[in-house]
């Protein structure tokens, strides 16, 4: 990844309601947009979830009934062959494409479409899922919502157990949408001096605001959830960007990159035009004739700044005039 460019993942995630066909019109909305990734989940489903676990609150908001997450997910997760159509079409449209992985075997299957991982944050404690994960090698970008810095540290050392050393990781708020009071930019901070990774922030609150702080707060990857339309029924829709905010998102992000620009302070080159326009120079206040003494009667500052300095004041506070001056003409020495 180019460390001077913010990575975009654009995380249709399961938006797509279970159609294939949808989940093509998002990668290619996606790339429209400018995302530079669209991502998806994939996963076996009784890999994934017992019957007995039950849907989170946002999500019986979301769809307006109640049933098991089992039941929820049946609805909304494609198929292995529909992945590889899928990797396939976003291929050929020029984006490229990532899916999270929910459990084992959709590690095995997915590490032959893709070279890079993005982990969950729910599956920051899954040493088994962990650890095949950092078997591959490949770089993994790594979600941190609801965990400890403990946790952290020790999906880390898994990771690294078996050679991973390219790893990015996601400040998150495991909440949708997540109240701005919970959203604590500044961990991004905390989590650069503890671990001394690339750090970037998985968005999950509503609008673009917060996305385009954390960019400028100096988040390296940015992942946002998007649909096609907030209404469309589903656990993520409502928490998602809508395609002309997922573009305002990118755009905005992008100029904040160019605003950035140098760690250096020094003039730029379209100021440099500026500094004698905005600047002063010591001029005289009054008529001067040669050999008078300059003193705070006689001297002040003015512009224009291509003159001597107002900083010289006190050093030519004294001497004489070696020639007459004109009211409002620059001392000259």
């Amino acid at each position: 990844m180019d460390n001077n460019r913010t990575l975009i993942i654009a995380e249709a995630g399961v938006n797509h309601n279970g159609s294939l066909e949808l989940a093509k019109k998002m990668a290619y909305i996606a790339k429209e947009c400018g995302a530079d990734i669209v991502k998806f989940q994939t996963a076996k489903l009784d890999s994934l979830v017992s019957k007995h676990a039950k849907m989170a609150e946002y999500q019986k908001e979301n769809i307006g009934n109640e049933m098991s997450q089992k039941d929820m997910l049946s609805r909304l997760l494609l198929t292995y062959e529909e992945f590889i159509e899928l990797e396939n079409y976003c291929k050929s449209i020029g984006i490229n494409f990532l899916s999270t992985p929910f459990d084992v075997d959709s590690i095995y299957f997915l590490k032959d479409l893709q070279k890079l991982w993005k982990i969950p944050s729910g599956e920051i404690t899954n040493y088994p899922y962990l650890l095949e994960i950092a078997k591959t090698g490949y770089p993994v970008i790594i979600s941190t919502g609801m965990s400890e810095m403990k946790e952290i540290h020790e999906a880390i050392k898994v990771l690294r157990s078996e050679g991973t050393t390219d790893i990015t990781i996601l400040h998150c708020t495991t909440e949708y949408p997540t109240p701005l009071s919970e959203v604590n930019l500044n961990v991004m901070d905390t989590l650069k001096n503890e671990f001394g990774y690339k750090i970037g922030y998985s968005d999950h609150t509503n609008g673009i605001e917060i996305s385009l702080a954390a960019v400028a707060m100096g988040a390296s990857v940015i992942e946002k959830h998007f649909t096609l339309n907030k209404n469309m029924e589903g656990p993520d829709h409502k928490a998602s960007l809508e395609p002309n905010e997922l573009k305002l998102l990118i755009d905005g992000i992008r100029k904040i990159e160019l605003a950035k620009g140098s760690k250096e302070k020094k003039p730029t080159e379209s100021e440099l035009k500026n500094r004698a326009v905005a600047r002063k120079s010591i001029v005289a206040s009054m008529n001067i004739k040669c050999g008078e003494v300059f003193t705070v009667n006689n001297i002040t500052t003015k512009r224009p700044g291509n003159g001597i300095s107002p900083m010289m004041w006190n050093d030519i506070l004294g001497l004489k005039a070696k020639r007459d001056f004109e009211e409002d003409e620059l001392i000259e020495l």
